[in-house]
């Protein structure tokens, strides 16, 4: 990624970052917001920053579908904004952290092209033309018959450049993997540049150990083969080596795998991480997730104070943000699906 010119405005940028984390919508509102049915939903969301948002869909869209619209689009804007107002290191760093959202639309063209989404569907409630952002992807998908024709069609970006390296004949799951692999070795690259902020570069390794985690725990429960298992780790963690992944692969179930991880690696925060993961039998992998989510935000709450004046500030609020458009998409849609307050509650970070 090519270098901002510019000076790095830490201290502007991280005063600016803490005060919109300030105006997020905290515990106390969100459960209040989760007694509220889809109706009265949107009137709270839109009294909560996000009236703009849902004004650009409201002409065509109501309901559950107008609200998710409207979060989507607010996050892109929001993002948008953060990156405008960093400028110089800061600006490049906070982008390396931000292109996430660039490597997931990827995923999101592939899996619509794959699927032979239908582009009115995909334009009017996956992607929304509205959204300037999404226009990009809505032409990829156009131009795209198959899957090779969309990576051929990606050429010159990070993403494409990943998935043009991958044999022949892959498999939809198999580009999804090297996608995130790719991301977070682009990432560690960067942040690992002279004049980087290494606690960065920490929070990122942390992030790719709790990934892995994840994957793993989700293909033993899948029964995939153990050599393709270690194929989908991504490289760099923190305190987890290669070689207890490769240990923790070779288990039968995910207890045996986690007690592994806990026996071997003594720097990584176990706490709590057998429960989450019996708790998993038999049903979905949201608290295993959603413990190490926890983990994640409790340590970057924890650097970012420790250095205030740093690009983990903003970091934190892009994540805090992310979580709480994430929080209001499953109140929506949970609403819309008829659960009780108390599934919704389950599943929210």
């Amino acid at each position: 990624m090519a270098r901002t010119v510019g000076k790095a405005n830490f201290a502007a940028s991280s005063a600016r970052a803490k005060s919109r984390k300030a105006g997020l919508i905290d515990q106390i509102r969100m459960k209040q917001l989760l007694q509220q049915d889809v109706n009265a939903l949107s009137a709270s969301i839109a009294d909560s920053g996000y009236r703009p948002d849902l004004d650009v869909y409201a002409s065509r869209l109501s309901g559950a579908e107008l609200i998710e619209a409207a979060l989507s689009h607010n996050l892109d804007r929001d993002l948008a904004e953060v990156l405008h107002f960093c400028s110089g290191a800061v600006r490049d760093q906070v982008a390396i952290y931000a292109q996430r959202f660039e490597y997931a639309n990827a995923k999101t063209v592939l899996r619509a092209v794959h699927s032979g989404a239908d582009p009115e569907v995909l334009k009017t409630e996956i992607l929304p033309e509205e959204n300037y952002s999404n226009k990009k992807w809505l032409d990829l998908v156009s131009k795209s018959k198959t899957l090779s024709d969309a990576i051929h069609n990606m050429k010159g970006t990070p993403w494409g450049r990943a998935l043009s390296k991958l044999p022949e004949g892959s498999t939809l799951q198999e580009m999804e993997d090297a996608l995130d692999q790719a991301y977070y070795a682009n990432a560690l690259d960067s942040v690992s540049a002279a004049g980087s902020d290494f606690t960065l570069k920490r929070y990122l390794m942390t992030e790719i150990d709790h990934k892995n985690i994840v994957n793993i725990v989700r293909s033993i429960r899948q029964g995939i083969d153990q050599e393709l298992i270690f194929q989908i780790m991504i490289p760099g963690g923190r305190s987890v080596s290669r070689d207890v992944l490769r240990s923790m692969a070779r288990e039968k179930n995910p207890s045996s795998a986690v007690e592994i991880l806990i026996k071997k690696s003594i720097g990584f925060d176990s706490r709590g991480l057998a429960e989450a993961v019996e708790s998993t039998e038999g049903g979905t992998l949201d608290p295993l997730i959603q413990l190490l989510v926890k983990k994640r935000d409790a340590l970057l709450y924890s650097m970012s104070h420790r250095s205030p004046v740093s690009v983990l500030p903003v970091v934190h609020y892009i994540e805090s943000k992310t979580h709480e458009v994430q929080n209001l998409r499953l109140l929506v849609r949970g609403k819309a699906a008829g659960l009780s307050n108390d599934v919704i509650k389950e599943h929210m970070r």
